[in-house]
């Protein structure tokens, strides 16, 4: 299960590989490493509150990661040797003293190996 396309893979490392970089990402990645500390800035009372705050978490863990997940589609679902790989890199980038840097490096080495995978 991965793309057959060459080309449509290097394209999603690019994309995922811009989306590391911008300002947005770090907003959901500082959110996503703590969620204690988002629980304790951004509490709400009641079964409602508790669901705003669960829905408003889940869209920061999702800007965190979507692309990441998108990364998948061309190196292979299916592939455990990447499955583990990703995981480990969202690992450190979540739980690591230097989150931001992990994800902004991941990043440029997905940009660059999309752009090789384009160039084929």
């Amino acid at each position: 299960m991965a793309a057959l396309s060459p080309r449509l893979a290097g394209a999603i490392l690019i994309a995922a590989g811009l989306y590391q970089l911008p300002p947005a990402k770090r907003a959901c990645l500082r959110q996503c490493q703590s969620p204690l500390g988002f629980l304790l800035a951004n509490w709400r009372d009641g079964a409602w509150g508790a669901f705003l705050m669960g829905l408003r978490h889940g869209v920061y863990c999702l800007g965190c990661c979507w692309a990441l997940m998108c990364v998948l589609f061309a190196v292979g679902v299916m592939n455990l040797a990447w499955v583990a790989a990703l995981t480990a890199f969202i690992l450190v980038e979540k739980f690591g003293r230097k989150g931001a840097y992990v994800s902004r490096a991941g990043g440029v080495a997905m940009l660059a190996f999309g752009i090789l995978l384009l160039a084929r």
